[in-house]
């Protein structure tokens, strides 16, 4: 049986990016277990078409890393605004009014994945794929992984990184607390009539958010780069058959309707996809020789743009607790970890949760209530400075 020092379940950006992290900070060697086939031309589930928002907090530490996003062509949020569709509430928020030249940078997932493999190039790195993990068994100075292949790995550590569906993170005894809200996301690239200019949108509807990220989809036409964004629609989970089966002209109308014409019109709709949203986490943190990050330990609804951020502090987390240590699964490492992760995990998780269900309620006391926080945000500094600390990753942590 091969021995490894750390051995990383899940080949997407969270496994591929904390893959990246402990080769450079640490002098481990490390396994990926992928089950995405190099040879496969078509993208592996975790480097999609999606677009995701990575806060300012996660750029920085991603460039402490090593790991600098100027090749994945990302755009800045210099400009946030807020609404609430038919009521007052209303919210504006500029980077430059908070010294800082953005609130965050616009990525996909796929031109992260393009990124990556260069920060892996090590001799301490080994890439398994296609293959998976059929049986996790923990003893006391290893755990051992039977592979579908046939083959065999044991670790120090594992880190479960696979999105929390194979059963694995049930075999290491960590326990699911799920909760589904009833809707799902659809997302999708547009055009505007307006260029973009840096601005992101949140409007928040009857049935949940509407997103808007400024992203460079100019869908071949390069006089038109600078109009793109990236569109994320959160409605009830019984309208998502009705919307993602309509023509792209009724699409179209039907979300520039519920979005308004502050681009201007929507020119151009890309291909649209969905998924359920659900939150999905684990009660523990860590087990014996084991540790769960990303959506393996938390999968958020997006209304906040904070779970993909919260699983790369994971990983920044973990990093940092297996610096300057012999024995990367050590009870003292994992306590680490679990320490440095708790207060602003069980921060991040409550707060999403609880702007899904204010948010996504006509109730009138919800609707008035949120209406005078969005107003009191935007007309008092200290309390838009504190929401400013919290949603580019510079919160309270502990």
């Amino acid at each position: 049986m091969d021995k490894k020092d750390v051995v990383i379940v899940g080949g997407g950006v969270v496994g591929s990016v904390l893959a990246a992290g402990l080769l450079a900070k640490t002098p481990f060697n490390v396994t990926l277990i992928d089950a995405h086939n190099p040879a496969d031309d078509t993208p592996a589930p975790g480097f999609d078409n999606r677009v995701i928002a990575l806060s300012r907090r996660t750029v920085n530490e991603l460039a402490g890393l090593g790991i600098t996003l100027a090749a994945a062509s990302p755009e800045p949020i210099k400009h946030i605004q807020v609404t609430d569709k038919g009521a007052a509430g209303f919210c504006e928020l500029t980077a430059a009014n908070y010294n800082i030249p953005a609130f965050g940078q616009v990525v996909s997932l796929s031109a992260l994945g393009e990124l990556l493999p260069s920060f892996l190039d090590s001799p301490r790195f080994t890439h398994v794929a296609p293959d998976t993990v059929s049986m996790l068994t923990q003893q006391h100075d290893k755990v051992s992984l039977a592979l579908a292949s046939g083959d065999e790995v044991s670790a120090d550590l594992c880190v479960l990184a696979d999105g929390g569906r194979s059963g694995l993170s049930e075999q290491a005894g960590f326990t699911r607390e799920q909760s589904p809200y009833g809707q799902c996301a659809i997302i999708c690239n547009v055009q505007t009539s307006e260029p973009h200019s840096g601005n992101a949108f949140e409007r928040f509807t009857e049935q949940g958010p509407l997103a808007f990220l400024p992203y460079p989809a100019d869908f071949g036409d390069q006089t038109r780069k600078g109009h793109g964004f990236s569109v994320v629609w959160t409605v009830a989970s019984e309208q998502r058959d009705e919307l993602t089966s309509l023509s792209d002209a009724r699409f179209t109308n039907e979300l520039q309707q519920t979005f308004g014409y502050r681009q201007g019109r929507i020119t151009q709709v890309g291909p649209r996809d969905s998924y359920p949203l659900i939150l999905n986490t684990t009660r523990e943190l860590i087990s014996h020789r084991c540790v769960v990050v990303g959506n393996s330990a938390q999968t958020l609804h997006p209304i906040a743009g904070q779970g993909f951020n919260l699983g790369l502090r994971d990983v920044i987390g973990l990093v940092n607790s297996t610096v300057d240590t012999e024995d990367p699964g050590a009870y003292s490492v994992l306590d680490k970890y679990r320490h440095c992760r708790e207060g602003d995990r069980q921060t991040t998780v409550k707060l999403t949760d609880a702007l899904v269900r204010i948010f996504s309620n006509r109730y009138f006391p919800f609707l008035a209530g949120r209406n005078l926080g969005l107003l009191t945000l935007d007309l008092l500094p200290a309390v838009s400075q504190e929401f400013v600390r919290l949603t580019t990753g510079y919160g309270r942590q502990t």
